[in-house]
């Protein structure tokens, strides 16, 4: 059968993006406790397709997926991105993966629990290599205490930090939660205010600015940017920096 997708292009137009999307595919990623935690991943592959091809055959994109067994790490990370580039000829591969990360309730951290924090994954392989991670860690007020001594409860998810960064050596997801949740549990004053949830408050500029501090601190982030957002009844507000 002609191998039609490799025959030349004579237009000489380039295909910037040509992949497949929203792959629910099952993963292993690195745990600090367990060695490896299994979630399930929506994974984009995609690369640019040079003028002189015509196409690409799609399902070279889920056969490099299945040779790594869904262990992904840093180096399997890399290893797609460099046979996703060798075995479709493309000048640039770029993969994007989604899943949920789950840890072990903390007193004090979360509602329940098992707590879920959303992971992304984000590698590029051109003239260079990179690879961006995105975690998003939810915002809670402290515990308040009942009136009548029974048992604490919580006001509710106050917002979220979403962190993305690349970095120099190698992190553990659950060292960078902690980082952001040291800020958001412990570092910031919940001052009263009337007008705010339950009586409590909290600027979104304060605590971005607290978690860049925190993150501008550790030696193996190369670049970050923190946003804060608000969840607020009706509107939410939010905060960017980026650093170093």
């Amino acid at each position: 059968m002609k191998d039609i997708q490799n025959q030349p292009d004579h237009r000489r137009i380039n295909i910037k993006k040509v992949g497949v999307k929203n792959i629910s595919y099952p993963i292993k990623v690195l745990d600090k406790t367990r060695r490896r935690q299994s979630s399930v991943a929506t994974v984009n592959m995609y690369v640019n397709l040079p003028h002189h091809f015509k196409g690409t055959h799609m399902s070279r994109f889920v056969e490099i997926l299945n040779r790594f067994h869904g262990n992904i790490d840093l180096k399997s990370f890399h290893a797609i991105l460099d046979e996703m580039k060798e075995r479709l000829q493309a000048e640039e591969a770029h993969i994007e993966m989604e899943f949920p990360y789950f840890l072990k309730n903390e007193p004090g951290r979360g509602m329940v629990g098992i707590n879920e924090y959303t992971c992304r994954m984000h590698g590029s392989l051109g003239r260079t290599d990179e690879l961006v991670m995105n975690i998003q860690v939810p915002i809670y007020p402290p515990l308040t205490s009942q009136a009548d001594d029974s048992l604490p409860r919580f006001l509710g998810r106050w917002g979220v930090a979403e962190v993305s960064l690349s970095f120099k050596h190698f992190i553990w997801i659950e060292d960078l939660i902690k980082m952001i949740e040291e800020v958001t549990l412990h570092n910031l004053d919940w001052s009263d205010s009337p007008s705010s949830p339950a009586g409590k408050s909290l600027s979104v500029e304060g605590m971005t600015r607290a978690i860049g501090e925190k993150l501008a601190g550790n030696t193996d982030i190369s670049r970050f940017t923190v946003t804060v957002k608000n969840l607020a009844a009706g509107f939410n507000t939010f905060a960017t920096l980026e650093g170093p």
